[in-house]
C-alpha cells in the first residue's frame, strides 16, 4: 500500500533524488557523541572564554547551565559579565574567573562539560584544541581556525577524541539553509554552474604598526598576544579592529565566508572535490601586517559525484559585484546585499546573508516547482543549544568540526593563498594534502609558528 497516496511517479523520483543528496548532510549528524548528561534535564558544566562581544551569547548560554569559570583578557569586560551574573542568578555562587584559559582548563576541567569560545581568531585553534584534548565539548565562534593547518588539526583531534564540537555559524542552523540544499539537491534550477557570493565587508588596510602605547590597566596584553608573535601594545587592536590584521584576524574572507559561502558549500557538496583551484581576480592595499582589501576570488571546483563543475566567485562587498549581479538586479527589480546568487541552467536561485532567507529568481518560479520533503535533520535552536542538545541527548551537532566546520574554513582560508600569490595566478590546492601544487612558496601560509605554550 502506497504510505503517500499522492505521491506520482515524477514525485517519487524526485524524493528518491533528494534523499541521494540528503545522505551528504546526513553524515554531519551521524557521529555519536561521546558525552551524554545522566538525563535531558541535566545542568551542564559550562566555562566560557571570551566574554565580551559575541562572547555575550556564550555567557548567556553558560548561565542556563552551570557556569563553572570565564575567561577574559579585559578587567573591564570581566566585571561586567560578573555583574550581569550577580542580576541574574541571585544567590547562586559566582563562575570562577581566569585571563588565561590555559589555567583555566588545567585548574577546572573536572568540572567542565562544554567550553564555550569567542575570542580573537588568533586564539581559536589553541583553545578549542585544548578543551578537546581533554575530552570536552567545545564551541568555537567563526572562523574555525586562523589558518587551514589549524582546521585540520581540530577537525582531527575532534574525531579521535570523539567529542561533540561547534562552529558559530548561526546560519547552518537555520531552515533557510537546509529547505536551499533540498531544493537544490531535487533539481530545482538544474545543473549550477557558478555562484556569486557578496561578504559584505572590507577589512584590511595599508602600512606597518602604529606607535607604541602603555598598555591599558584592565587589559592583560600577554594574554591577548597569546600564540602571536609579541609585539608592543598599540591602537587598532583590542577590541575590534584586529579582524584586519594578519597575525589576529582572518579579513573579510576569513570573517564572513563561514557564514556566505556556507550554504553553496552544503548544497553543492564542494568537500567531495578533491583538488580545486582559486584565483584571486582583484585586490589591492595589504601589508607584511594588514590584509588586503577589495579582494575577488574565484574557485574553480571540479566534478563532484553527478555534479558538474562550478565557479564559485566570492566579493569582499557589494561594490565589487559582478556584470551578471547587477543585470540580475535590474531584471527583478531587486538589491543585492549579503548574499548568494546561485546560477543553474533552468533558473536562479538566492539566498541573502548568513543563511537568512532564500527565493527563487523570478519569485514566480516556486510555484513552478515541487516542494521537495524536507529530509535532512533540523538543528536544535541556535549552535550553541544545539551543541547542547546533542551532550544531552546523543548525536551530532550540525556545524562540527570534521564534517562541516572545519572543511568550510579551510576552503573558505584558501582564498588567503589567491590574495597572496597576486592577480592573475592560480592556486592549484590538494585538499588532502593541504598543498599547493604549483606554487610552492605559497605553503608557508598553510600553518603558522606559536609562542611557546601556545601550540596547537
Amino acid at each position: 500500500m502506497n504510505p503517500h497516496p499522492s505521491l506520482t511517479r515524477r514525485r517519487f523520483l524526485q524524493h528518491a533524488a533528494t534523499v541521494a543528496g540528503a545522505a551528504v548532510g546526513a553524515r554531519f549528524l551521524s557521529m555519536p557523541a561521546l558525552l551524554s548528561a545522566a538525563a535531558p534535564n541535566t545542568k551542564l558544566g559550562v566555562a566560557v572564554i571570551g566574554v565580551g562581544g559575541m562572547g555575550g551569547y556564550s555567557f548567556d548560554a553558560g548561565m542556563r547551565e552551570r557556569l563553572v569559570a570565564i575567561c577574559d583578557v579585559d578587567d573591564n569586560i570581566l566585571a561586567g559579565a560578573l555583574k550581569k551574573f550577580g542580576e541574574k542568578k541571585k544567590g547562586e555562587p559566582a563562575p570562577k574567573v581566569y585571563v588565561d584559559y590555559r589555567r583555566m582548563l588545567d585548574e577546572c576541567h573536572k568540572d567542565i562539560d562544554a567550553v564555550l569560545i569567542a575570542t580573537p581568531d588568533h586564539h581559536h585553534a589553541p583553545a578549542a584544541i585544548r578543551a578537546i584534548h581533554l575530552g570536552k565539548a567545545a564551541f568555537c565562534q567563526k572562523p574555525l581556525a586562523h589558518n587551514i593547518h589549524e582546521c585540520r588539526a581540530l577537525a582531527t583531534a575532534a574525531r579521535e577524541k570523539n567529542v561533540p564540537t561547534q562552529m558559530g555559524n548561526q546560519g547552518h542552523c537555520s531552515e533557510t539553509i537546509r529547505r536551499a540544499c533540498e531544493y537544490l539537491w531535487a533539481g530545482a534550477i538544474g545543473n549550477v554552474t557558478e555562484t556569486h557570493s557578496i561578504l559584505g565587508r572590507n577589512f584590511g588596510g595599508t602600512g606597518g604598526r602604529p606607535a607604541s602605547k602603555p598598555v591599558p590597566a584592565h587589559l592583560h596584553w600577554d594574554e591577548w598576544l597569546g600564540p602571536a608573535p609579541f609585539r608592543e601594545y598599540h591602537d587598532g587592536l583590542h577590541t575590534f579592529s584586529w579582524r584586519s590584521w594578519r597575525h589576529f584576524g582572518t579579513g573579510t574572507i576569513g570573517d564572513m565566508a563561514c557564514h556566505n559561502l556556507d550554504i553553496l558549500f552544503w548544497a553543492l557538496r564542494i568537500a567531495d572535490a578533491k583538488t580545486f583551484t582559486v584565483e584571486c581576480l582583484n585586490t589591492n592595499g595589504g601589508s607584511e601586517e594588514m590584509w588586503a582589501q577589495n579582494n575577488i576570488v574565484r574557485y574553480d571546483v571540479p566534478a563532484r559525484g553527478n555534479l558538474g563543475p562550478v565557479k564559485v566567485h566570492v566579493y569582499d562587498h557589494g561594490d565589487l559585484k559582478s556584470e551578471l549581479m547587477k543585470e540580475t538586479e535590474k531584471k527583478y527589480d531587486i538589491k543585492f546585499g549579503e548574499c548568494t546568487l546561485f546560477v543553474g541552467d533552468k533558473g536562479l536561485y538566492r539566498t541573502t546573508g548568513t543563511s537568512g532567507s532564500g527565493e527563487f529568481l523570478p519569485k514566480e518560479r516556486k510555484n513552478e516547482v515541487p516542494s521537495p520533503w524536507r529530509t535532512l535533520p533540523r538543528a536544535h535552536g541556535g549552535p550553541i543549544e544545539d551543541l547542547f542538545h546533542a551532550i544531552k541527548n546523543g548525536g551530532t551537532p550540525c556545524s562540527n568540526f570534521p564534517d562541516s566546520a572545519g572543511p568550510l574554513t579551510a576552503f573558505a582560508l584558501a582564498g588567503h593563498l589567491a590574495q597572496a600569490a597576486g592577480v592573475g595566478k592560480k592556486v592549484e590546492w590538494d585538499v588532502e594534502k593541504m598543498q599547493c601544487t604549483n606554487l610552492p612558496e605559497i605553503n608557508r601560509l598553510v600553518r603558522r609558528s606559536y609562542r611557546v605554550g601556545w601550540e596547537v
